[in-house]
């Protein structure tokens, strides 16, 4: 979009024009700006007038968008992204007093570990600060592009990102079974690690990571139950002659709770590395470094070592 252009779009069409192309629907785009349907309709006319395009063409119940839109997006989302950056840089940050909501998408794993001690610690030093916290999506990569997803937090070899990352955290794969399974006794066999029943975990990875490290092995395992909760998994092994690999931090913590046995693998699985993820239009944004200090210093309190170098600024 040339610049000429851009100074004669007031903010409110270039945000309406945002949210047309993100949520492809007149209703959501207008509950998105929490404005009424028909500002909105009238917003997306002016659009279309101005660029000589229809912008959004209806197929069928959905809107999609025409060459045009798509070629404009990238350039509005530049245009925003600096607005954006200039505006928070100026603003500073101090958490005390601070009203502001950030949103990270995270499995229940790292929520369990990682943010939900984070979040007590928040309520002291920032009273009026809101973490939403959504589960890995299989279009994570999408929704980081856009704005409304401030931290992503995935294991390393599953996110394939160019965007800012620093590594939080390091665990251990273990199996685990039923505490009184009929055939395991104090070491699993090779047999038994190819063939007992698999419990799996694929929410948000096409290609999930426990099959993925199996293959690595040149062991070809199909799960007999795919989950989409990392933590349920340790629950669903009593009674059963099911397996599961699962992170050591886990399986310890539900090996007080719940009847389960933590095995070695007959050979060992590559360690796991979480890492968090976010786009660099963030990096001039005090708030969300605050924010990224305190995950990393979490982090480092968990793992015992990582994350001094990340919240320096070496990482990012």
């Amino acid at each position: 979009m040339p610049h000429e252009q851009l100074h004669r779009l007031d903010l409110n069409l270039l945000l309406a024009f945002e949210a047309l192309m993100a949520e492809r629907s007149v209703t959501r785009a207008a509950e998105r700006m929490s404005v009424g349907q028909p500002a909105m309709s009238a917003s997306l006319a002016r659009l279309r007038s101005f660029f000589g395009d229809p912008l959004l063409v209806r197929d069928g119940r959905s809107l999609v968008p025409t060459p045009r839109a798509v070629e404009l997006t990238a350039a509005l989302q530049e245009a925003l992204d600096l607005i954006d950056s200039a505006v928070l840089a100026s603003r500073g940050f101090d958490p005390r007093t601070a009203r502001r909501t950030f949103t990270l998408m995270a499995s229940d794993y790292v929520l369990l570990f990682l943010l939900g001690p984070l979040v007590a610690e928040l309520e002291a030093e920032a009273p009026n600060l809101r973490l939403l916290i959504r589960p890995v999506a299989v279009d994570y990569a999408e929704q980081l592009s856009r704005p409304g997803l401030d931290l992503l937090i995935l294991p390393e070899e599953s996110a394939e990102l160019q965007v800012s990352s620093a590594r939080l955290f390091t665990d251990h794969l273990m199996c685990a079974v039923d505490a009184r399974h009929p055939e395991v006794g104090e070491r699993l066999t090779e047999e038994q690690f190819r063939t007992l029943p698999l419990v799996s975990y694929s929410a948000g990875f096409a290609d999930p990571i426990i099959e993925r490290r199996f293959r690595r092995q040149g062991v070809e395992r199909v799960p007999a139950i795919g989950t989409q909760n990392l933590v349920i998994q340790p629950l669903v092994l009593a009674g059963t002659r099911m397996m599961a690999v699962v992170p050591e931090r886990l399986g310890r913590y539900f090996g007080s709770q719940a009847p389960i046995r933590l095995l070695e693998p007959p050979q060992p699985f590559e360690p796991l590395h979480l890492a968090m993820y976010w786009q660099p239009r963030a990096n001039s944004d005090p708030g969300h470094r605050w924010l990224r200090e305190r995950v990393l210093r979490a982090a480092a309190a968990l793992d015992g070592v990582a994350g001094i170098d990340a919240i320096n600024g070496r990482h990012q």
